[in-house]
């Protein structure tokens, strides 16, 4: 129970935080992106202080045996560059790039009602199936 109300208040926190720092807007996001157009610096605080934040909390974190609300750590156990983590980072990339949202603000979008977050997240969950039935073929 505890491991899920972390989870929650985790959740909670990292929704905040993106509705504040706007995140949640694609209008703020895409001037973030056009550094040759109406470039808007401001989103670079938010990724500076998610740099910060994690550089602090993994070295405290990963300084004990074991996470405190389960059994152990759960780390990717695939460490090459393949084709598949490239092409997922191009199409991640550029979909942030031409809409203005990345997976955790547009489900945070959600809660504001916008009707395209809603779009964005139904078409988000079609590209998960079907990538899971192209590799399972």
């Amino acid at each position: 129970m505890l491991k899920i109300l972390s989870a929650l208040v985790a959740g909670v926190v990292f929704g905040v935080g993106l509705a504040l720092s706007q995140m949640v807007n694609p209008n703020k996001v895409i001037n973030f992106l056009d550094i040759t157009g109406q470039w808007d610096p401001s989103l670079m605080f938010v990724l500076g202080g998610a740099v910060l934040t994690t550089t602090v909390a993994y070295r405290f974190i990963f300084s004990k045996d074991k996470p405190v609300f389960d059994n152990d750590f759960q780390l990717p156990t695939l460490l090459k560059i393949d084709r598949q983590l490239l092409i997922g980072a191009v199409l991640f990339g550029a979909g942030w790039g031409v809409i203005g949202y990345c997976p955790g603000p547009v489900v945070a979008s959600l809660g504001f009602g916008f009707e395209e977050s809603l779009i964005v997240v139904i078409s988000m969950l079609a590209g998960m199936l079907l990538c899971r039935a192209i590799i399972r073929r």
